[in-house]
């Protein structure tokens, strides 16, 4: 389901008749303008219980959790920007590649959020759910926004929109620059811009919007807890200060609207060019005492597609129902996803290059019915189709084509509402595909020892039962119980820097989510996720999912005063993480408190911020891993923790000017 645009976009809208599960909602732009962002990727933390980490520098996707699972950069978490699929399968780093930074924050509108894969629109990599991000399409004035902060931060954006009679123009864009705490200057560079035109008719309209992005960096990975110990680093020190990257994206998007007698139908076209340059080393001299264990990844393709959506209503019998008939398209070119073995960025021998074709055909059907007063229901069924050609450069035993297809039912039943309350149960499959290369792949690329192809598509069952309520005027409150199985697991390799599938897994928990507005300038955030993840058909010593993270809890307080004061505290906490199947070695827990203080001048055409993030100066860590790595002079690999700290408390000023 897609959430009709409110006026005014609120996590506190009432959204009882509007969403069919109890995890399905929105957040508008009120709820995080004000809040304090360590990075751009933390946007996603609008959806309740979800984090983003990052164990690398900044200009490389975030690490996102949800629901007892370490996403690695998305594999089961699909996001859109306006209508455009973000994740990239098949990518050079891992699959369903999901990278956030394009964004620019100030010109979010608002968020759509679902969890579960109970949402016939919605297809590969959403088993754990999905986000839909909007940009604006005009402002209500323009800025010129300037934030100044530690370790030689500075980022600068400026926007504005322009009206011509139905059609209106908005220009955005952004610079930025960071160094951070790190021993190695991460010496990050990014810029920014948006453009989009907007035309409003009466009953038709369409939006055209261009976005590019570009970002380089020097990155500090995750670090052998022995060698802080042994003193050979510092906790904000890197084994090789030659890892970083580069990652370039340029995009066009049309986004069409048609409401009739015949129904309202929705169109989006898009394509976008993307390349990612990425050295990673994660295991030091493991493999290659000599020249060390640098890998460079790189990712280049062109993406295209259309997603075709048609809802009306009809009546019989005396029972409303409401149809939505929708379609999908997506073809990734690929000349080139590689991996090679590098020495501080000099090639030493490559280890698979590879062309690929991936099309992902699909088309759904839903119908939503109005039995009763009080009882609604939406049974949908989804189709997926994937085509893949592979063409290897090296070895012809891993080239070929495969193909695969899946159909997904869905179900959900709405009770109520009764005394602002109403009830929701959901049913559904979903599933993430593999890597087109796994699906062919009969060598090893560096053994050439034979290996099995992996299976083209992974199924995901999901059950839920929440609840919703407005009963206290003020609060939003939900509760939601859910169940979810995958026939196959992703799991993180440290000496690939990548992932591997595993087996069937099983995962649970409840969610207690809350939004108060206890006074017109004063909103109170809490948030709960319990989550147990374990592999099925394991001995139950050895059933742990690494990396899945049990309790998350996150909530804070923002303010906007009429008398011009503003600001917002947030609280991100996340519980102890096993790091190996067995159980025996896990990672601490890890809070975090940010906090932002600002204040409006000249009736509202200046404002003047103030952040602190991580205001207590924690220590702990972003991410951990645990996995075998060789120091320098060491005789063999040694299983260690690898952790990439929180980043220490950092300061920041902003100034913002409207015109």
């Amino acid at each position: 389901m897609v959430l009709e645009r409110m006026e005014v976009v609120s996590r506190g809208n009432n959204l009882l008749g509007l969403t069919q599960s109890a995890s399905q909602g929105v957040v508008g732009r009120p709820e995080f303008e004000f809040r304090p962002w360590m990075r751009i990727g933390e946007l996603v933390e609008v959806v309740p219980g979800m984090l983003a980490t990052q164990h690398s520098g900044d200009g490389k996707a975030n690490q996102y959790f949800l629901r007892g699972f370490n996403l690695d950069h998305g594999t089961d978490f699909a996001a859109f920007l306006d209508g455009v699929p973000l994740n990239l399968p098949t990518h050079g780093h891992g699959q369903g590649y999901l990278d956030l930074n394009p964004l620019i924050p100030e010109l979010i509108d608002y968020v759509e959020f679902g969890k579960g894969p109970y949402y016939t629109d919605v297809g590969d990599f959403s088993a754990a759910g999905y986000a839909r991000f909007h940009t604006a399409k005009r402002l209500p004035k323009g800025f010129f926004r300037q934030t100044f902060g530690s370790d030689k931060y500075f980022r600068s954006v400026a926007a504005d929109s322009f009206e011509f009679g139905q059609s209106s123009l908005l220009l955005g864009g952004e610079a930025a620059v960071f160094d951070g705490p790190w021993d190695e200057p991460m010496d990050q560079k990014s810029f920014k811009g948006l453009l989009n035109y907007s035309f409003e008719g009466t009953g038709r309209g369409f939006t055209l919007g261009i976005n590019t992005y570009y970002s380089d960096w020097t990155a500090t990975d995750q670090i052998p807890e022995r060698a802080v110990q042994q003193g050979l680093i510092s906790r904000l020190g890197t084994m090789d200060p030659t890892d970083g990257g580069q990652s370039h994206r340029f995009g066009i998007t049309f986004n069409g609207w048609n409401d009739s007698f015949l129904g309202q139908t929705r169109l989006t076209l898009y394509s976008y060019y993307s390349d990612l340059r990425l050295y990673s080393n994660f295991t030091f001299f493991l493999d290659d005492p000599e020249n060390g264990d640098q890998l460079w990844q790189k990712d280049r393709r062109v993406v295209s597609g259309a997603h075709l959506d048609h809802h009306w209503h009809l009546t019989t019998f005396g029972i409303d129902h409401g149809l939505r008939l929708g379609a999908q398209l997506r073809h990734d070119f690929i000349p080139k996803v590689a991996l090679y073995h590098t020495q501080r960025r000099k090639i030493l021998e490559a280890t698979r290059i590879d062309e690929v074709d991936e099309t992902a055909v699909a088309g759904y059907l839903e119908a939503t019915s109005r039995w009763h007063e009080k009882v609604r229901t939406t049974v949908g069924l989804r189709g997926d189709v994937f085509l893949f050609d592979v063409q290897s450069r090296f070895l012809p035993a891993n080239s070929g084509k495969a193909a695969d297809g899946k159909i997904s039912p869905k179900f959900a039943l709405v009770l109520g509402p009764w005394y602002e309350t109403e009830a929701y149960f959901n049913y559904g499959f979903g599933f993430h595909s593999n890597d087109a290369r796994g699906t062919v792949t009969r060598r090893d690329p560096k053994s050439g020892e034979a290996v099995q192809p992996v299976d083209p598509m992974v199924r995901a069952r999901g059950f839920e039962a929440g609840v919703r309520t407005y009963l206290i005027p003020g609060l939003s409150s939900t509760l939601a119980l859910w169940q979810l199985r995958l026939d196959s697991e992703l799991v993180f390799v440290g000496d690939a820097g990548t992932t591997e599938p595993s087996g069937e897994s099983k995962r649970y928990g409840i969610e207690f989510s809350n939004y108060y507005r206890a006074l017109d300038w004063l909103v109170l955030e809490f948030d709960l996720a319990l989550t147990r993840a374990r592999f099925l058909n394991a001995t139950t010593h050895a059933n742990h999912v690494p990396n899945s993270v049990g309790r998350v809890i996150t909530g804070g307080i923002v303010v906007d005063h009429p008398s011009g004061g503003f600001g917002a505290i947030r609280v991100r906490h996340f519980g102890a993480v096993p790091l190996n199947e067995a159980g025996t070695r896990e990672a601490g827990s890890t809070t975090l408190v940010n906090l932002g203080l600002g204040w409006r001048f000249w009736q509202d055409r200046l404002r003047v911020a103030f952040d602190i993030l991580n205001l207590t100066d924690s220590r702990d860590f972003d991410i951990a891993y645990f996995y075998a790595s060789r120091l320098p002079g060491e005789a063999e690999g040694v299983e260690d923790v690898h952790f990439h700290p929180v980043m220490p408390r950092q300061f920041r000023g902003t100034v913002q000017v409207f015109f």
